[in-house]
């Protein structure tokens, strides 16, 4: 066990929000409340920390109170109150508000329903012309209700299946919430991803309407899509619809429904109250070891965890503007749409993240008016080593909190942000999971912030980072494991009839206990530091890519016997993810072959999966079972010595390891 590397001024914050500002924060007024009304305990006049902590403490031992308290707190509307909070404390297998009747998309549009909001934007929907364009709650609330009814014409019932094939843009909101309303299960790809990696997903859970685009702009260029639209029709057997969306102004194809003439009527909707555990949507994993996982979430729980993050933690409310730059394969999409839950305006972003030039971000933030803006890590690092000045060039001063996940955010990610966008900026790195579609910690607004320190576990999580022998660990480098469930926890897989897929992925290591993957420590003053991902999921951008999409693309070219691609983190935070070909006998890489390869990755895939350099290898090595092997691969590339990264007598030759590792020293 390691200790925790020390950070550059660790016991010095970086920034600390002052009185007024921690007043003021609505975790601040829910401790005083739950304090008041559920034996909470009270705040410690001036000790933000302590307060924290021991509100903390409380939510993860008192976890039926809590969650109790909160619902109150934030008005969850339940149209058949619940029996009890927690039925069943067991992981997996949580049985949350049994009992218990309601809809999302209710929430979602609630605050159409005061006439003061009516007319201001739910949604601004920015292009690459970085012109925001709003949708107001009224204009929402209207056309999710007129889809519904849609929707329910086509036969669409609780339970069913509804996919959509689009970019980040209003008709994806709509959609999505019209699904919710009628009880439908939502699930999404980007049009960056290829037709077998949305076949690999959506055949999966058998949807019966199909939302897709003709086509999307990125990085000033148009990307038809009616080959892949054609394809997916072709593939999806169970579909009874398919709705056109013109984004490039192409008419529909034969057979398929045209969007505006769905979307035209002044119709109320109409919210199906569905069980707490209803399925909300499906979210998929990145398919290391084969297809994605389908990872099944539930209106209430992600209802109440999403109200949870965006209230207490992200400090969103009525009158804040959300941008967070996603797609819709991205679980921070899903995140990003919840924000209307709170009542905040929020800013979709359609396009390259460094289109016309590497600040766009930074200029839709401006445009929009964002109060929190949302970003990946990579993006931050990418503007430092540009040059980029944000705070000298762009007007941010409603710029509260800028938020970044994905990967961790580097000691010099902090130091650049706070010196390049503003000195009294909240900076919150944040860390969770496609797999609950939330953070285990992250931002609190009443806290301090460290270099390269995430500020605490979030409210109802008892994070914890464990040794190999299953011990908590302070202050060292231990695995990210929660010990009590959290409401959005997956309800189950999709096609994993007796759960054996889904307790292998979270439940093995330490039964009864998730284990998520990341390598973690807790540090003795409460903030949390990630270190990456100590399995060998790739993760780029902040999305979570499959290693098997990337070797079933690639070895379909006949040059190529096999291949494994590793994505290591770097000390100075940026991202590597070289791709090892092992070629057939005769075949050689030359220029014309190392285009091939990215081409290919690029067009069966998505861009963000074509490797930072293609290197020739004599063999890959595998276990003893004929698996490649990736994780110890990884460890040698990142500078770990060959007898720590892996027991040569579990692989098929542990010769071929002499290679990575003395590119690992010459890295």
């Amino acid at each position: 066990m390691t200790t925790a590397p020390q950070h550059a001024g660790s016991p010095e914050p970086l920034w600390s929000p002052g009185p007024e500002r921690i007043a003021r924060a609505q975790v601040t007024r829910f401790q005083e409340w739950a304090a008041e009304r559920h034996g909470a305990p009270a705040a410690v006049p001036g000790d933000p920390a302590a307060s924290y902590a021991a509100l903390h403490r409380w939510s993860v031992d008192e976890l039926e109170t809590f969650w109790q308290a909160f619902t109150e707190w934030s008005g969850v509307r339940f149209s058949h109150p619940y029996e009890r909070v927690l039925a069943d404390r067991s992981m997996p297998g949580a049985h949350w508000f049994p009992g218990a009747t309601l809809n999302y998309a209710e929430h979602a549009l609630r605050a159409a329903e005061d006439p003061a909001r009516a007319d201001e934007p739910a949604l601004l929907a920015v292009d690459e012309t970085h012109e925001p364009r709003p949708v107001t709650w009224a204009e929402l609330r209207r056309q999710a209700g007129s889809l519904a009814a849609e929707l329910r014409r086509l036969g669409v019932r609780p339970g069913d299946r509804v996919s959509g094939y689009l970019p980040n843009i209003p008709q994806a909101v709509v959609a999505f919430l019209a699904t919710a309303a009628v009880g439908g299960v939502w699930t999404s790809c980007a049009p960056d991803f290829g037709a077998r990696s949305v076949l690999d997903r959506f055949q999966q859970v058998e949807p019966v309407v199909l939302f897709t685009v003709d086509g999307y702009r990125y990085g000033g260029k148009e990307h038809d899509r009616a080959g892949t639209v054609a394809e997916l029709r072709a593939g999806l057997p169970t579909l009874r619809a398919v709705v056109h969306i013109p984004l490039l102004g192409t008419p529909a194809p034969e057979g398929a429904l045209e969007w505006d003439a769905l979307v035209a009527a002044d119709t109320e909707p109409v919210f199906e109250q569905v069980p707490f555990d209803h399925p909300l949507w499906v979210l998929y994993s990145s398919g290391t070891t084969g297809l994605p996982k389908a990872i099944v979430q539930s209106q209430g729980g992600i209802l109440v965890e999403h109200l949870k993050q965006l209230s207490l933690h992200c400090d969103l409310g009525p009158g804040d503007r959300f941008f967070w730059y996603t797609s819709t394969g991205w679980m921070m999409w899903n995140f990003l749409v919840s924000g209307l839950l709170v009542g905040a305006t929020v800013v979709l972003y359609d396009g390259s993240p460094g289109h016309p030039d590497t600040g766009a971000q930074w200029r839709v933030a401006e445009r929009t008016g964002a109060t929190l803006y949302g970003t990946s890590a990579a993006y931050v690092m990418a503007c430092r080593k540009a040059e980029v000045h944000p705070g000298r060039d762009f007007d941010l001063s409603r710029v509260k909190c800028v938020a970044t996940t994905g990967s961790p955010l580097p000691p010099d990610g902090f130091r650049w942000l706070h010196d390049e966008v503003a000195e009294d900026m909240w900076i919150a790195s944040v860390s969770g999971g496609t797999d609950v579609c939330s953070c285990f910690a992250g931002a609190v607004p009443t806290l301090p912030v460290h270099i390269g320190e995430l500020q605490a576990p979030c409210l109802g999580t008892d994070l914890q980072a464990w040794d190999p022998h299953g011990k908590p660990v302070v202050d060292e480098v231990g695995e990210l494991v929660v010990t009590g469930p959290m409401p959005s926890m997956p309800l189950r897989f999709w096609n994993d009839p007796d759960g054996a897929r889904y307790r292998e992925s979270y439940f093995e290591m330490f039964p009864g206990v998730w284990r998520h993957g990341d390598w973690i420590t807790l540090t003795s003053h409460g903030s949390v530091v990630i270190h990456g991902r100590s399995d060998s999921t790739l993760n780029r951008q902040g999305v979570r890519m499959g290693s098997a999409d990337i070797y079933e693309v690639v070895e379909r070219l006949p040059e190529i016997r096999e291949s494994l691609v590793i994505g290591a983190e770097q000390p100075d935070g940026g991202y590597w993810m070289p791709l090892f070909v092992h070629l057939a006998p005769g075949a050689r890489l030359d220029d014309e072959l190392l285009d091939r390869i990215k081409r290919t990755i690029r067009e069966n895939l998505s861009p963000r999966h074509v490797p930072d350099e293609v290197i020739e290898v004599p063999a890959i090595p595998h276990t003893l079972t004929g698996k490649r092997i990736e994780v110890p691969v990884k460890r040698l590339l990142q500078g770990t010595p060959l007898e720590k990264a892996v027991n040569p007598g579990s692989v098929d030759n542990a010769d071929l390891l002499k290679f990575y590792e003395d590119l690992g020293k010459a890295r």
